[in-house]
């Protein structure tokens, strides 16, 4: 694909014209200076859209499958081996180098621009994502990690190729310039992630965005300052090439909307009526209309259903409020319904609720469905509400106690959890409460992993509290659990575990006075306490923020 040597035009230095094979000067239309700073320009973009790839998929992995450090691990690892392959494999293109390098960013622009589309796609219409790693949409994640991390690998050694063609310099010199350039793009990318395409564009835009100027880029740098090095047909080829790609991406631009609105229906059904994207999460309210039982998914993960959230607060709220309660701390809870059940006992005087996402608890003020569930909770005079980290605002307070402090918060085995399930975090709770005072902490499916929960348990007694361990059955099984697997595969847990903690001896049971619960009794109490107790695993470590157990 190297046309045969031309003479140099008149005028111009010959390294300016010469032929472009190995180890021989570029032709280029510009001078040398301007050539390199453009290739180096080309570095930076190239590297920030490589980053933005990366990152895509560690958090659609992440979104789509929970455990964010596993998610990261895995889709980094084989990325980063990948580009040492690809590195390698791209040492047998330098005769090619310009041409290379152009087909390597269109594959590339495809590759990195479509996965988070494809990935998503697949899940939402296959649902499978439990299981062992050689299911079908996990392999695909690898499967795209791999080939992005092949096609990032093989850019460099292109561009160390072109960039010698323009001026010969030492390698040290050559490879500092290239590394520069392309370290400063991946802080742009990592930072352009998170604070610009995330936000204003989300996943899949954002990642179409990222492929198009991928796509435009290479194919500039290549077809514009490389031309000379390229027969007439490798001009049309890669110029063909790269408007398919821009034409792939740019139709899927266009049907975003529609395909998301398509993915949203086959996972979460047709009766969607809320559907957002808050800072922290993903929301989506379904059903609460017509008859149907109102749910609410947050990241894609069941959180609340109408079918069975008796079950789980009334477990949660009416154990822990036997005894004093005038003041109550809620942990999470940005639904309202812990709440709804606290303020069902008499001689509450003040709830104070620290919620994850202020869009949650909007809905909870806003939604008919939601706040007719919750009973209206939060317009109780007695409920102050605040946002933001749990952590923070436990730590921040200050010679304040209370009466009861209800942790209601996501399953331990999500990686954002971890600390909140921690035994710097319970020593925080504990804290501030009130001598003779309950802590109640949400402790994931004690039947489904008990060792996560007996972690949890073994963690609040490193922090210096008496523990007291329960459960409660009866989750509704004709629904996706937290995998959104259908109905009849679901590897989703059935039941609840709890754990009640005190600086003295805290007993689960039912207050003589309180309300009458609509589903928890004395007996199903009692008989959660002993299938808790039969699954105990003695001797496990606490959890801490340095060495997380979950």
């Amino acid at each position: 694909m190297i046309e045969p040597h031309a003479p140099a035009p008149p005028g111009c230095p010959p390294s300016w014209s010469a032929p472009g094979g190995p180890g021989g000067p570029a032709r280029l239309p510009v001078r040398p200076g301007i050539g390199r700073f453009l290739v180096l320009a080309g570095v930076f973009v190239c590297a920030a859209c490589g980053l933005v790839y990366e990152l895509e998929l560690v958090a659609l992995a992440s979104y789509l499958m929970g455990d964010s450090v596993t998610q990261a691990s895995v889709v980094l690892s084989v990325m980063v081996f990948a580009m040492g392959i690809g590195s390698l494999a791209a040492k047998r293109l330098r005769r090619l180098a310009a041409a290379a390098f152009g087909a390597v960013e269109a594959a590339l622009a495809l590759v990195g621009g479509c996965s988070a589309m494809a990935l998503y796609a697949v899940f939402a219409w296959t649902g499978d994502w439990g299981g062992v790693w050689a299911s079908g949409p996990r392999c695909l994640l690898v499967a795209f990690s791999l080939a992005t991390g092949l096609l990032i690998g093989a850019e460099v050694p292109l561009l160390m190729e072109l960039i010698q063609r323009i001026r010969r310099q030492d390698a040290g010199g050559a490879v500092a310039d290239l590394f520069a350039a392309d370290y400063v793009g991946a802080l742009v990318g990592g930072l352009a992630f998170p604070f610009l395409l995330l936000p204003f564009l989300g996943q899949l835009t954002g990642a179409l965005l990222t492929g198009a100027v991928n796509a435009v880029v290479g194919g500039a740098l290549v077809l514009g300052l490389f031309r000379r090095d390229l027969t007439r047909r490798a001009r049309w080829l890669l110029l063909l090439g790269n408007a398919l790609v821009l034409a792939v991406l740019a139709s899927a631009a266009v049907l975003v909307d529609d395909f998301e609105q398509a993915a949203r229906q086959a996972v979460y059904g047709g009766d969607i009526r809320v559907a957002l994207q808050s800072e922290v999460q993903e929301v989506v309210l379904t059903g609460g209309t017509d008859g149907k039982p109102l749910d609410l998914f947050l990241d894609g993960r069941l959180r609340v259903s109408e079918r069975d959230e008796r079950r789980y607060h009334e477990a949660l709220v009416h154990p822990a409020m036997s005894g004093p309660h005038a003041r109550v701390l809620i942990l999470g809870g940005g639904d309202g319904l812990a709440t709804r059940e606290v303020l069902r006992h008499p001689g509450v005087e003040r709830v104070d609720v620290v919620a994850l996402d202020a869009e949650v608890v909007r809905l909870a003020r806003t939604d008919p469905a939601l706040s007719a569930l919750n009973r209206h909770a939060f317009g109780d005079p007695r409920v102050r509400v605040t946002t933001g980290d749990v952590f923070g605002r436990l730590r921040g307070a200050k010679g304040v106690t209370y009466d009861v402090v209800v942790s209601d918060l996501p399953d331990p085995g999500i990686t954002a959890s971890t600390k909140l399930y921690s035994q710097e975090f319970y020593g925080l709770a504990r804290r501030v409460l009130a001598p003779g005072g309950r802590l109640v902490v949400h402790a994931g499916p004690v039947a489904a992993a008990p060792r996560v929960y007996w972690t949890v348990e073994a963690t609040l007694r490193a922090a210096g509290l008496d523990t007291a361990p329960y459960g409660t059955g009866g989750r509704h099984t004709g629904f996706a659990g937290p995998d959104r697997t259908p109905a009849g595969r679901s590897l989703a847990p059935r039941d609840w575990g709890f754990v009640l903690a005190g600086r003295v001896d805290p007993r689960p049971r039912l207050a003589p006075d309180g309300p009458r619960p609509s589903v928890l009794t004395k007996a199903s109490l009692a008989a959660g306490e002993r299938a808790a107790r039969a699954t105990r695993i003695r001797g496990l470590p606490a959890s801490t923020l340095v060495h997380p157990r979950y």
